[in-house]
């Protein structure tokens, strides 16, 4: 058991990570989702549920603990699911944060869900896209998220289904249950035929350094002022994040600026344009302050054209 000491010691710690965290987030300034100005970091809750994003969390208390200190250091933007765990994601937001913040943006999305062994599986009917709608706003006991993502479960083109699951969330925007739409795994052609009919507040797309797919998406979003979101910042649990994690040149440059290859690869995000909004996750106070940390790192131009040699900036790489 920890001595009184090492207790106090360990306070001291996290109150200075707390305020450091505040005032790094505070200097990147905000950018528009939906009705809320929110921070360029903000938070995915993604992790706190158990292994494979089902069951309840690995260790509850420090689940908790994860998300007051990120409320606490200023983030004010959570992206979650009911399809979390299920259901229980949500309901560790809810037992930790409520009531919420006035100004917290809680993001949620639609169009899947898990079985009884965790298999994720479509649920992208419009009525099925409302009574997802509705179980979020249960489970976080809250009356209107701040935004739905539409995700799209395949690769499809949009045509008359896409209009349909639209419609479904422009009705519950009318009736006040969301307060703003967005897209999720969605191509270009997407976009456009949803900004055709109504207003877009974020698209939330995978994109990182190793997988730029999608930034002809980003850039598109920027020149219209809609935030871009990207999942998987660091790559996947397997394959792509080791690419980055492991990379010699993110490696170096880390040591170089005395931090660690993850933050020098959030830090990038964040310098490739105004409208990326970080949702990192994670299950530790410890890295949610690391996570955080990487918004004091400033890329100069010699060490972006460093990390550009190694992992080519554009949607074929």
């Amino acid at each position: 058991m920890p001595s009184e000491n090492e207790n106090t010691v360990h306070r001291v710690n996290e109150d200075a990570d707390l305020v450091n965290a505040s005032s790094t987030i505070e200097s990147l300034g905000t950018f528009a989702l939906g009705r809320f100005w929110v921070n360029r970091i903000g938070y995915g809750a993604m992790q706190l549920a158990g292994d494979n994003v089902f069951g309840p969390p690995r260790d509850r208390d420090e689940a908790l603990r994860v998300l007051r200190a990120a409320i606490d250091s200023g983030i004010n933007h959570i992206d979650t699911a009911q399809f979390y765990g299920p259901g229980t994601v949500n309901e560790v937001i809810r037992e930790a944060l409520h009531p919420y913040p006035s100004d917290l943006a809680i993001v949620s999305k639609v169009a899947a869900r898990r079985d009884e062994v965790g298999s994720v599986l479509a649920y992208d009917e419009p009525d099925q896209l409302r009574a997802g709608i509705e179980e979020n706003l249960e489970t976080l006991d809250i009356s209107q998220l701040a935004a739905v993502n539409l995700r799209l479960m395949d690769d499809s083109r949009p045509g008359v289904r896409f209009d349909a699951q639209l419609a479904s969330l422009v009705q519950a925007r009318d009736e006040g249950l969301i307060g703003a739409i967005g897209l999720s795994n969605i191509s270009r052609e997407h976009l456009h035929r949803a900004l055709a009919q109504t207003q877009i507040a974020c698209v939330q797309n995978m994109f990182n350094l190793a997988d730029q797919h999608s930034l002809d998406i980003l850039l598109d979003c920027e020149s219209r002022g809609i935030a871009f979101v990207p999942f998987c910042p660091l790559g996947w649990p397997r394959g792509v994040q080791n690419e980055i994690l492991t990379s010699p040149v993110l490696i170096d440059i880390a040591t170089r600026l005395a931090a660690r290859p993850a933050q020098i690869a959030l830090a990038w995000l964040l310098d490739l344009a105004p409208n990326v909004l970080l949702i990192p996750g994670t299950r530790t106070r410890q890295h949610l302050f690391e996570n955080m940390g990487s918004g004091s790192i400033r890329l100069d131009q010699a060490t972006r054209a460093e990390i550009e040699r190694h992992f080519p900036i554009g949607p074929s790489s």
